[in-house]
């Protein structure tokens, strides 16, 4: 059961290459447990324990289904994560030729990926690609995935680089780009991408308007240890709350309370973007929600008010060569459940209210949980955990998974921390 289920979560990573792929993919096992779109343009008509979700630009997605009591006095419970992650972006014009015979492809870093980590790996395309439309105002869109060994960004020989392993900074826009091609006399080298694009979409080049193309490494992730207990994986920042989230949502009991999964784009940017969780998408999609259940402004202000939610970004455990990176008393480690973390310069939303609630939900599903603080020394990152509390003014715990190599091409967790995960969203869910 429990590789089972680590298995599943390999196969969603696999079909989500891109945020745009993940949102695909969920719609799709969203479509399969019952749950119906409603689109922002549309007047929207909702009925208790009904299932729904909306898409916002291809790249972000809210789930629902709609409690069977009062929405101002049960609220909501939502968890939130995010789709995309750190890699590499294609920029228009790409192509690039090197000593008259090598095809390059100009890139741009998204987000902060470990570079060296690319390097050497082959690698797909994938993305949305915009296409003329009936009228210019409303372009079609298609996602494409070439899910071949297209790319390669390669290293340069310890011969000619003698102090890389003293360490090497690398230049993004020199060192990073990767090869797609040897050039001869037949080639075709200008608008070659858009011309495989249209080929691989069977369509003209010439309709081609635009892309957001990114490259991901085509390997697919594996079960990895002596005992198969490790998951490695890319995207596992942070797909796999996603994917926890969304399961436990299909697989939660309908109760009193509107349950909610937000599956938000460009986290890893910011999140200041329609599809981000610094927008009024969220806050929009409740108000739809309540106006639809017949209540006013005062009522969402209530549901608000009753309301909770667990923003659930991955954290990190300590590194088995790296102890010294972590806090001297706060230590969480692969394998040992779920993880709270809390920052006292507020990156992260959790205070001791909202970890009460963590806890006693833990202790609820029987699932272990671990306490992550950062070293005094080390600035850490942040989530969408304090943009929502702020944006909501609601309470919201900041919690994830542990993970080793987080954002490296290739992250690394374990088959047990991915039961817990599930485990502790369906109890919050049904709580």
């Amino acid at each position: 059961m429990e590789k089972e289920l680590a298995l599943d979560l390999i196969d969603f990573l696999y079909t989500s290459p891109t945020a745009y792929h993940s949102v695909k993919t969920v719609k799709e096992r969203l479509d399969s447990n019952g749950f119906s779109e409603v689109k922002e343009s549309d007047k929207w008509d909702l009925q208790k324990d009904g299932k729904y979700y909306v898409i916002k630009n291809d790249s972000a997605l809210i789930a629902f289904t709609v409690g069977n009591g009062e929405l101002e006095e049960d609220g909501f419970k939502l968890i939130g994560a995010h789709t995309d992650s750190p890699g590499f972006r294609i920029k228009a014009n790409p192509e690039m030729v090197a000593e008259g015979k090598y095809l390059k492809l100009n890139t741009e870093v998204y987000g902060g990926p470990l570079l060296y980590t690319w390097f050497d790996r082959p690698l797909g395309i994938a993305g949305k690609v915009s296409l003329k439309g009936k009228s210019p105002l409303k372009p079609e869109v298609k996602l494409v995935n070439i899910n071949k060994p297209l790319l390669i960004i390669p290293s340069v020989a310890i011969h000619m680089n003698r102090s890389v392993n003293e360490g090497f900074a690398v230049n993004k826009q020199k060192d990073a780009l990767p090869l797609l091609a040897l050039i001869n006399e037949k080639f075709e080298k200008n608008n070659y991408l858009v011309n495989a694009i249209a080929k691989e979409l069977n369509v003209e080049a010439e309709s081609i308007l635009g892309f957001d193309l990114g490259l991901y490494e085509i390997e697919k992730g594996s079960l990895t240890g002596i005992n198969e207990e490790f998951i490695s994986a890319g995207r596992l920042d942070d797909m796999w709350m996603v994917y926890a989230g969304i399961k436990a949502l299909i697989d939660s009991k309908s109760n009193k309370s509107t349950k909610v999964m937000v599956c938000m784009d460009n986290e890893e940017i910011g999140s200041l973007t329609p599809q981000g969780a610094n927008s009024a998408l969220l806050l929009n999609i409740l108000e739809r929600i309540a106006l639809a259940l017949g209540k006013d402004r005062e009522e969402l202000h209530r549901a608000l008010a009753n309301s909770i939610m667990i923003s659930a970004d991955l954290a990190h455990a300590v590194h088995p060569n790296a102890e010294e990176k972590h806090d001297p008393t706060n230590r969480p480690v692969l394998g040992n459940g779920p993880v709270l973390k809390t920052a006292a310069s507020g990156s992260y939303s959790t205070d001791s209210y909202n970890a009460a609630i963590f806890e006693g939900l833990c202790s609820a599903a029987n699932v272990p949980y671990q306490k992550f603080f950062n070293r005094s020394d080390v600035r850490g990152g942040t989530t969408i955990g304090p943009i929502t509390s702020s944006l909501l003014t609601i309470p919201v715990m900041d919690m994830g998974a542990p993970l080793l190599s987080m954002h490296s091409i290739r992250e690394l967790a374990t088959v047990i921390d991915n039961v817990y995960s599930v485990k502790l969203f369906t109890e919050f869910f049904n709580a």
